[in-house]
């Protein structure tokens, strides 16, 4: 199976904290998947290689012979995927705003019926908790719902080195299984997810709406 890691930050942190934070949390992440679950395939989607635009517009609002080319190879790899693993800091209790924006370009279409996990981190103790909340909802509308298992690293400057390997004072092994516990759920759910996608199409069930919202409308 196929596996999407979002890394969701774009922004140099100020000093004492290193820069992008989030990217120790997202190599050892999959640092850990590609030990452990070696038969599957990861690829690391960063939130940095997708620049904003000035007026939003999400992929699936142009035409397809003019959606940028970027766009249209990261929906395809979102359409292909088995399932996908978020990693967000938090801001203002919420989840990064740079995550949101780029996942926003693209419909459920592309994500229902495939599960997601959960990663958050922070500098402080509490390991973007508040951030995991809100994500849960926003993953939920997308129709990848997140596993019930979830992955905090607080103060992860503190934890992991720039290259995403565990400093001197902490136990690899440890952190391994206390990920694992999110990826093997997230693993268990998209093998089951791929087989009943292969019985039975959902998308032949319950048809997107695409010509008018009141489509899902109730009578």
């Amino acid at each position: 199976m196929k596996f999407l890691v979002f890394l969701g930050t774009i922004r140099d942190s100020t000093p004492p904290k290193p820069a992008r934070l989030g990217e120790r949390v997202a190599k050892s992440c999959l640092e850990c998947l590609n030990e452990r679950y070696s038969e599957h395939e990861f690829e690391l989607i960063d939130a940095l290689d997708f620049p904003s635009e000035d007026v939003f517009k999400p992929h699936f609002a142009y035409a397809k012979s003019q959606a940028p080319e970027h766009l249209t190879a990261l929906a395809d790899k979102i359409s292909q995927a088995d399932g996908y693993i978020m990693v967000s800091p938090e801001y203002n209790h919420s989840m990064s705003p740079a995550l949101a924006d780029l996942l926003n370009h693209f419909g459920s279409s592309l994500f229902s019926y495939k599960p997601s996990a959960i990663v958050t981190y922070s500098a402080g103790q509490w390991g973007g908790l508040r951030a995991a909340i809100s994500l849960r909802t926003f993953l939920s509308e997308l129709g990848c719902l997140p596993v019930s298992a979830m992955i905090h690293v607080p103060k992860a400057q503190e934890r992991l080195n720039n290259d995403g390997s565990t400093c001197e004072s902490e136990d690899k092994k440890s952190w391994f299984n206390y990920y694992s516990r999110t990826f093997s759920q997230l693993m268990w759910w998209a093998q089951a997810c791929s087989q009943q996608t292969k019985r039975v199409d959902p998308h032949s069930m319950l048809k997107s709406f695409k010509t008018d919202p009141s489509e899902r409308n109730a009578p």
